[in-house]
């Protein structure tokens, strides 16, 4: 039999404490060689690509999980067009586990909240290991939606977050984000009218927004600054890039031919050997960049398919301690 859990089932079985935990131990997989993930696959429907015209995409997000010997993939979207003018949320997922022994399919759960739980704690865990002797921290962050608070949420289980800066084109939602925050965030929430102001007085620069345009300038970030450009699109200039002191990514073949790196490596600006090191190196110790204090890093977790089967993994087993959780179904007769 293999069990499907609903969203709201998903949510009952993990925390975001979870989840910061699992990313962490599956940074050391990457690193060590215990965790296998492919680079992931893309299905342009309109997101760069002219036809066909549904302004979004879907990756197929393969991984192997050493630590916990299962299998599985994520079937993971964003879709603007038509699902934003039915007021639905920009990512939609699935996640399918299996054993890898027998290749029995375990469990089909919802991927879209486990991916925006995971994104943020990513952020989290790189953070973690960059200022590994900070207790607290201050974020600048561009993009108040779901991200926005996923990225508040995880930095806040590892951090005391002492400000956000925060900025939106719409003004409600960085509102919204504020009020919905308060208790997350130990510090202040100062909501940003001009751009640059987010950049001015923080430790680290989040980018999680739609924006096709790149807004965020190299003149505005200062040494001991790390910045997370995170979003779908190009959200900072190629001079932060070429001219940053360090690049830290979780997958070094994926984010050289995706996100805001894609088109630099194409164009030979940006190749391998530009690359300092792997979240998952600074995760286990077998590498380490000191003190950034006179340094601007740029950090490109691009996301790997391995965090979101190792979560899976874990809602998987607690549903089955627990007993009484999902819905069983004979999917393939054996």
């Amino acid at each position: 039999m293999t069990k499907v859990f609903t969203i709201d089932e998903v949510k009952s079985l993990i925390t975001m404490k979870d989840i910061v935990d699992s990313v962490d131990k599956t940074f050391c997989g990457l690193a060590d060689g215990t965790v296998i993930n492919p680079t992931k696959l893309t299905l342009d429907l309109g997101e760069s690509a002219p036809y066909p015209p549904y302004e979004g995409f879907f990756n197929a997000m393969p991984a192997y999980i050493g630590y916990q010997d299962y299998a599985g993939i994520k079937w993971v979207g964003g879709i603007l067009g038509e699902r934003k003018k039915a007021g639905l949320p920009f990512i939609c997922g699935m996640i399918l586990l299996a054993d890898p022994r027998l290749g029995k399919f375990l469990a089909v759960m919802d991927g879209a909240y486990i991916t925006n739980m995971r994104t943020g704690a990513q952020t989290a865990v790189a953070l973690k290991h960059i200022f590994k002797n900070n207790k607290s921290i201050k974020i600048g962050l561009y993009g108040a939606g779901m991200q926005g608070h996923t990225q508040t949420m995880a930095i806040a289980e590892v951090f005391d977050i002492e400000k956000v800066y925060v900025y939106d084109v719409y003004a409600p939602s960085a509102e919204k984000y504020k009020e919905n925050m308060k208790d997350t965030v130990k510090g202040d929430i100062i909501i940003c009218d001009d751009p640059k102001a987010v950049c001015e007085d923080v430790d680290a620069v989040i980018t999680v927004t739609q924006a096709k345009d790149s807004f965020v300038k190299d003149s505005w970030i200062k040494p001991g600054t790390v910045v997370f450009p995170m979003g779908s699109y190009q959200e900072i200039e190629d001079d932060l890039i070429l001219n940053s002191d360090m690049i830290v990514v979780d997958h070094v073949g994926q984010a050289l031919h995706r996100g805001c790196l894609k088109h630099l490596n194409h164009e030979g600006k940006i190749t391998e050997e530009h690359i300092t090191t792997t979240i998952g190196e600074l995760a286990l110790g077998t590498d380490d960049i000191g003190d950034i204090s006179d340094k601007r890093v740029i950090c490109i977790p691009i996301g790997t398919g391995c965090m979101d089967v190792a979560i899976a993994g874990i809602v998987y087993n607690r549903a089955m301690e627990k007993g009484g959780i999902g819905t069983d179904f004979d999917i393939t007769g054996e």
